[in-house]
């Protein structure tokens, strides 16, 4: 079941049991793999979420993401000589304003993404409103603040976190952040919006076959579609 925004503000601290310790250890440990098949081609890899935070669950993904346009070639030669299987390549765009992203599923609970063209500032943002860590942070236990998808801040304590509603403080969780407060708005009408109307399609979303290319398909998909020219400009 998806997480619902928690609209009234509550605060709590959460004790991490050992085998929550262990479970951040093992994931952890799957996101420096491919990290470290990223950063030896010299592309800069974040890990973002839970795993940056440290409040995962059974339920929880490695998501690894490299914040610039990157040549799709280059990552995925990284990772195939790193020995790790690439199972399902997607071109996804949320919505036509957001920039087009390639993903690439390794297999049921971890991907690699990046974009294909510039991000704006709030799409930037996203990623550090929800945590993010660089590989020699993710390999030094460091484990920062971030948003959930409960709209609830995150606070790492050396026994676990502390957690509480950002809605109605937004101006002070963009400070604690470091994000805008654009963004946190943002991030706030839009899950809010999911929560009244339930998850909405995005906008765009292409499976690649194994004989494509993410930038070939996606000139495709501009010479087909004005909205996706638009934002490629």
């Amino acid at each position: 079941m998806a997480a619902k925004p928690k609209k009234h503000a509550e605060y709590k601290e959460v004790v991490y049991t050992s085998a929550h310790w262990a479970l951040l250890r093992e994931l952890r440990e799957k996101a420096a793999r491919i990290m470290t098949a990223l950063e030896g081609f010299r592309l800069c890899a974040l890990v973002h979420g839970s795993i940056a935070r440290g409040d995962v669950n059974a339920n929880s993904d490695v998501d690894v993401f490299v914040a610039e346009p990157q040549s799709s070639f280059i990552v995925e030669t990284a990772l195939e000589r790193a020995g790790i299987p690439v199972n399902t390549r997607l071109l996804i765009q949320a919505t036509p304003n957001y920039a087009m992203k390639a993903y690439i599923e390794l297999d049921a609970g971890s991907s690699v993404s990046f974009p294909l063209m510039r991000m704006r500032r709030v799409e930037r943002e996203f990623y550090k409103f929800g945590g993010e860590l660089n590989l020699n942070q993710l390999k030094t236990d460091t484990r920062v603040a971030g948003a959930d998808k409960r709209l609830m801040l995150i606070e790492p304590t050396k026994k676990g976190h502390a957690e509480s509603s950002i809605i109605g403080r937004e101006d002070a969780a963009a400070k604690r952040l470091g994000v805008s407060a654009e963004t946190v708005l943002d991030r706030v009408h839009a899950l809010l919006k999911r929560d009244e109307v339930g998850r909405t399609g995005v906008f765009i979303k292409r499976e690649l076959g194994t004989d494509e290319t993410f930038e070939l398909t996606l000139k495709k998909l501009a010479d087909e579609n004005p909205a996706v020219r638009r934002r490629m400009k």
